[in-house]
């Protein structure tokens, strides 16, 4: 045996080294694959009966959404009624508060004046009474005084 032949039986030694190494992973993973594929299966025969029912599924679907835009029509349309009224209800709205305001400019100066004079008249009023009952007051103590000097 030369030295070509010995190289040659371990290059042979070795790939077959490497052979039996990468066997190992390959046979798990075959185990994997086959057990993937039974889930599938297993899922496909459960779900085989459901699966069928989606074309029905899905047109119903299109049918609840048709209903659906439908009543989106309806509601958009009364929105619409309801911006115009409230658009109207705006307008009523300001001429109101203009009406308010001139009416409160034209009734308040005068109130504002009959008010102010009637404070006037009432503390005027006030001043008066205090003033004649001081006087009564002070014309009683004169006359004791005068009584009291006389009874001396």
């Amino acid at each position: 045996m030369d030295a070509g032949e010995i190289a040659g039986l371990i290059a042979a030694g070795a790939f077959l080294m490497l052979v039996i190494v990468l066997a190992v992973p390959i046979l798990k993973l075959r185990h994997t694959v086959d057990a993937a594929t039974r889930a599938i299966n297993d899922l496909t025969d459960r779900t085989g009966p459901l699966l069928g029912n989606v074309n029905e599924t899905v047109e119903n679907v299109n049918t609840a959404l048709g209903q659906v835009q439908v009543s989106l029509d309806g509601v958009n349309l009364q929105l619409a009624k309801v911006d115009t009224i409230t658009g109207h209800v705006q307008n009523v709205s300001a001429n109101i508060a203009n009406l308010v305001t001139v009416v409160s400019a034209a009734a308040a100066n005068p109130l504002v004046k009959v008010a102010s004079f009637g404070y006037g008249l009432r503390k005027a009023t006030a001043a008066r009474r205090h003033a004649e009952d001081e006087r009564e007051v002070r014309a009683g103590l004169k006359q004791r005084r005068k009584a009291a000097r006389a009874a001396r």
